[in-house]
C-alpha cells in the first residue's frame, strides 16, 4: 500500500484552534450575490460617465483585458487553495509569511478608511440633498456618518449564516436601483429626445487613460473577496469558479448598461463626477415623473445609501477575515486572530475596523472644514484607499507562482489555455494594477513622459513635493503597521504546525 503525497503548509497551533470555530454557511447562490455586492459600486458611476464615450470605451476595454483574465486567475487559485483568508494564504504560500502579512494589511486597511471616508461622505451628501438636510460638521452630520459606519461593522460581526443576507440584499438592490434608473433614462429620452452617443468623442486620449484607468480598476476588483471566508463555504472547490464567472458577467453589465443609458440620453452638462449617479437620477426623474418625482427620488436615494452600506459591509466581512487569518497564522498581532466561538466571526478585527473608520471619519469632518488642511487630507484619503490596488501586486503573481510551487494541489478548475494562459493573465492583470498603483502614488510622472498636461496644483490643491511627502508618508505608516504586527506574531509563529493544503486522499494499492 502506498499513499499519494499531498502538499502541506506550515501554520500555527492558534490557527488550527481558531479554524475549528468556522461555520459553513455560504452556498453558490450566496457567493454569486456576495461577489456582485463587492464588485458593483455605485459611488463612482458618475465619475466614469463624466468622461463621456471615451470613459465608456475604457470601461469596455478593461472588461476584456483586465476583468476576464482576473476572473480566470481567481477561478483557478480560489477553487484550489480553499483556506480561510484566501488572499493572505495565497501570498504566504507563494512568497512567505512576511509578504503575506504585508499584503493582508494593505488589503484590509483600505476598507475602514473607505467606509469612514468616501462612502459615509457620499451617503451624507445624497441624504442631505434628497431626504432631509443635515448640516455639514453638525451633530447630525457626525451621527449620520457614525451610524453608517457601525451598521457596516455590525453586519460583519453577526454570524455569516445571517449576515450573508445583507450582501445578498445589497446585490438585489443594485439590480433594482440600476434597472429602474436605466428604464427611466430610456423613458426620458423618448419624451425629451436622446442626446445621442457622441461617437466623435470616443477616440482614446492619453489624458483620460491616465486619469480614469485607476478608478476603473478600483471598480473592477473583488472576485477574491469571497475566499476570505473560504472555509465557511459549503463547497468552494465546486462553487468558486461558477460564482466568479456569473458575478463577473452580472457585474460588468451592471456598470455598462446604466452608464450607456446616461451617455445616450443625458446631455453632457447633466453628467457630473462624484455623486453624479444621484445627479443623473434627479435630472431624469424630474423629466419623467412630474409630481411623483420627489417621492421616487427619495426612494432611490434610500436605495443608493443602502447599497453603499452593503458595499462597506461586504468588504468588511471579507477583508477583516483576511486580516484575522494573518493574525492567527502569526503574520499580525495574535490578539486580532481570535474568532468568536458563538458567531464564528473575527469580532476583534471587526471592532478595530469600526474604531479606525470612526476615528478617520471624525478627523475628516473636522479637517475638511478648513481649507488649509482639507487638500492635504484628501491626498491622504486617496492614497489610503489606493492600497487595495497595491495589495494585488502580491495577489496576482501569487496565483502564477502557486502553479509551479504547489503543482500537486488538485485544481478543480484550470486556466483554459494552460501555462501560456496563466502567464498571459498574470502579466495583464499585474500590468494594469501596477499602472493604477503608480498613478495613485506618483501622478504626473507618466503624464510628463507622454506629454500630457496635468495641472498638479489644480487637481490636488497641493504641490507635487507636498503630495509625494503625504503619499509616501501614508504608505510608510501602513508598512510600519504591517511590520509591527508581524513582529508581534513571533510567539505564535514559534508554535508551528504542519497541515495538509487539501483533504488527504485515501491510500491506494
Amino acid at each position: 500500500m502506498s499513499a499519494i503525497p499531498v502538499e502541506v503548509e506550515q501554520t500555527t497551533a492558534l490557527a488550527i484552534h481558531e479554524r475549528g470555530k468556522l461555520i459553513k454557511s455560504l452556498r453558490r447562490f450566496d457567493m454569486v450575490f456576495f461577489t456582485v455586492c463587492a464588485f458593483v459600486g455605485l459611488d463612482t458611476l458618475g465619475t466614469v460617465a463624466q468622461n463621456g464615450p471615451e470613459g465608456f470605451l475604457w470601461l469596455g476595454i478593461l472588461a476584456f483585458v483586465f476583468v476576464a483574465p482576473y476572473m480566470l486567475l481567481m477561478a483557478e487559485v480560489g477553487s484550489a487553495f480553499t483556506q480561510e483568508g484566501g488572499p493572505y494564504e495565497w501570498t504566504k504560500l507563494a512568497f512567505g509569511r512576511l509578504q503575506g502579512g504585508i499584503a493582508a494589511t494593505m488589503y484590509w486597511i483600505t476598507n475602514p478608511l473607505w467606509v469612514g471616508g468616501s462612502l459615509a461622505f457620499i451617503s451624507h451628501d445624497a441624504w442631505s440633498s434628497n431626504v432631509f438636510k443635515i448640516g455639514t460638521a453638525s451633530a447630525g452630520d457626525y451621527s449620520f456618518k457614525l451610524i453608517f459606519i457601525w451598521i457596516s461593522i455590525g453586519v460583519a460581526i453577526i454570524s455569516l449564516r445571517y449576515g450573508k443576507w445583507i450582501p445578498n440584499f445589497g446585490a438585489l438592490l443594485r439590480f433594482v436601483v440600476l434597472g429602474f434608473f436605466s428604464l427611466t433614462t430610456i423613458i426620458y429620452g423618448i419624451k425629451h429626445g436622446f442626446a445621442g452617443f457622441q461617437w466623435s468623442h470616443i477616440t482614446p486620449t492619453r489624458a483620460v487613460f491616465f486619469g480614469l484607468v485607476p478608478i476603473l480598476l478600483f471598480n473592477y476588483v473583488g472576485f477574491e473577496l469571497q475566499n476570505g471566508a473560504a472555509e465557511e463555504m459549503e463547497n468552494p472547490q465546486r462553487d468558486v469558479p461558477f460564482s466568479v464567472l456569473r458575478s463577473g458577467i452580472l457585474g460588468v453589465l451592471s456598470y455598462v448598461v446604466p452608464i450607456l443609458c446616461i451617455l445616450v440620453v443625458l446631455p453632457a452638462s447633466k453628467v457630473t463626477g462624484i455623486g453624479g449617479f444621484i445627479d443623473a437620477v434627479t435630472a431624469t426623474f424630474h423629466g419623467v415623473y412630474g409630481g411623483a418625482a420627489h417621492t421616487l427620488l427619495v426612494i432611490m436615494t434610500l436605495g443608493f445609501v443602502a447599497a453603499l452600506v452593503t458595499s462597506g459591509a461586504v468588504w468588511m466581512i471579507g477583508s477583516d477575515r483576511v486580516q484575522a487569518v494573518a493574525a492567527y497564522d502569526g503574520a499580525f498581532a495574535p490578539f486580532f486572530g481570535i474568532f468568536n466561538r458563538r458567531l464564528g466571526t473575527p469580532v476583534r478585527v471587526n471592532v478595530m475596523s469600526g474604531i479606525v473608520s470612526s476615528a478617520f471619519c471624525i478627523t475628516a469632518i473636522y479637517l475638511l472644514k478648513h481649507q488649509s488642511t482639507a487638500n492635504a487630507f484628501t491626498v491622504v484619503l486617496d492614497i489610503a484607499i489606493s492600497t487595495t490596488l497595491i495589495s494585488y501586486l502580491w495577489i496576482f503573481p501569487a496565483a502564477l507562482k502557486l502553479r509551479y510551487s504547489h503543482p500537486r494541489v488538485h485544481r478543480p478548475y484550470v486556466h483554459p489555455w494552460g501555462n501560456v494562459g496563466i502567464w498571459v493573465s498574470t502579466i495583464l492583470t499585474t500590468f494594469w494594477i501596477a499602472l493604477g498603483s503608480w498613478e495613485a502614488v506618483f501622478p504626473d510622472t507618466l503624464e510628463r513622459l507622454f506629454g500630457v498636461g496635468y495641472g498638479f496644483k489644480g487637481s490636488w490643491g497641493v504641490g507635487q513635493g507636498e503630495f509625494e511627502a503625504l503619499t509616501l508618508g501614508a504608505l510608510a505608516v501602513i508598512f510600519a503597521i504591517a511590520l509591527i504586527g508581524y513582529a508581534a506574531g513571533a510567539g505564535v509563529r514559534a508554535q508551528s504546525v504542519e497541515t495538509p493544503l487539501e483533504p488527504v486522499p485515501a491510500p491506494v494499492a
